[in-house]
């Protein structure tokens, strides 16, 4: 047999055990059919490209694996990290101290009235940590049915509840790319009577519900659906209380976590922008299927883009802060208005950053 002969055989083989791999690998993902909405443009219009996020200023602890939320209290950021600790550390980064170890993975933090912090873990449910440094496990069901992956939380002003978010009933943390593809309609936005110990299912069938916060007077909590590019708002008081409705739709990106900083703004963390690919293969499962089994060798389709919008009451763009060059600081999963700054986490990077409010706010 030819050289050449041998070499057509080995191409040959290896694009048959790539197709079966492609074809045939077992997973659990079974992929939803649906139309997402063109996306938008980021060359023009409300979510032009630009480099409003390059140069952020690195703030406290460095060397640390995955800040993804934050607090300010004081002089001090807190933060949770990818080996499950909660740490707090100084701006200047010179002093930093361990104040927990959950054990899991802490996503999400808030604090009580009474002083708790609240812990949104994606491993543990939700915990709370009192002042002497003990976690007590809060509560991990809901109607009879485990967290898969608590996210974000957020309290009322009077302490009376804790409203979360459980991204997917069906795959737990670091599963989040999985969940998303799937687009089985799995997440919860949950509420957790601190008075009683009961939680209550507030929406569910939602797409991989992700950053939660409250609104003025806490007259609604939204949630954003990371898998279906929107946040949703649902109404706690007046006539349309126990109802929800879109407060925005077709984001250019993946929402992460959101915040909001007591008066009139919200703030939204895009994870990355919308990948035309995976856009363009929503209404087909089998051929989203394959690229689930491709992503278990491959890199996941990821731009590299720092990006976060500010929105107003009404849910409309009142900033787009980018920067996609090299070095950006991404994916920016936490977004937090403290004072004349802007403090960002991120679930990958190695540091905390912030940058002026008035810059982040410039026409």
């Amino acid at each position: 047999m030819s050289r050449v002969v041998r070499f057509r055989h080995v191409v040959l083989l290896v694009i048959v055990a790539i197709a079966a791999f492609l074809l045939l690998m077992p997973t659990r993902v079974k992929p939803v059919a649906w139309t997402p909405p063109p996306a938008p443009s980021l060359t023009s219009g409300i979510y032009a490209d630009n480099q409003r996020l390059k140069g952020l200023e690195r703030v406290g602890a460095a060397n640390i694996e995955g800040p993804e939320a934050l607090l300010l209290e004081e002089d001090f950021l807190i933060t949770g990290l990818h080996d499950g600790r909660v740490i707090r550390t100084s701006l200047d980064g010179k002093t930093t101290k361990v104040l927990a170890d959950t054990g899991g993975r802490p996503l999400g933090l808030a604090r009580h009235p009474n002083g708790l912090l609240v812990i949104a873990d994606g491993v543990k449910g939700l915990l709370s940590l009192d002042a002497q440094g003990q976690l007590i496990p809060l509560t991990t069901t809901a109607n009879g049915v485990p967290f898969g992956f608590t996210d974000d939380v957020a309290i009322d002003k009077s302490g009376h509840y804790a409203y979360f978010s459980d991204a997917s009933g069906r795959f737990g943390y670091g599963k989040d790319g999985e969940a998303i593809l799937e687009h089985g309609g799995d997440g919860r936005l949950l509420r957790y009577d601190f008075q009683t110990g009961k939680t209550a299912v507030l929406l569910d069938a939602l797409e991989f519900a992700n950053g939660v916060t409250l609104g003025p007077d806490d007259a609604f909590v939204l949630v954003n659906e990371t898998g279906a590019y929107r946040i949703t708002r649902y109404w706690l008081t007046g006539p349309k209380a126990g109802t929800h409705d879109l407060f925005i739709d077709n984001l250019p990106g993946l929402p992460d976590n959101l915040s909001f900083n007591g008066q009139m703004r919200f703030w939204v963390a895009l994870y990355s922008p919308r990948n035309a690919l995976l856009d363009a293969t929503a209404p087909h499962p089998f051929v989203r299927k394959m690229i689930v089994r491709a992503m278990m060798v491959l890199p996941k389709p990821v731009e590299k883009r720092a990006f976060v919008l500010g929105l107003d009451l009404d849910g409309k763009v009142i900033a787009n802060l980018q920067d996609a060059s090299s070095n950006n600081y991404s994916p920016i999963t936490t977004v937090r208005e403290y004072g004349d700054w802007l403090y960002f986490g991120s679930l990958k990077a190695d540091h905390m950053a912030r940058l002026p409010l008035g810059k982040a706010l410039e026409k």
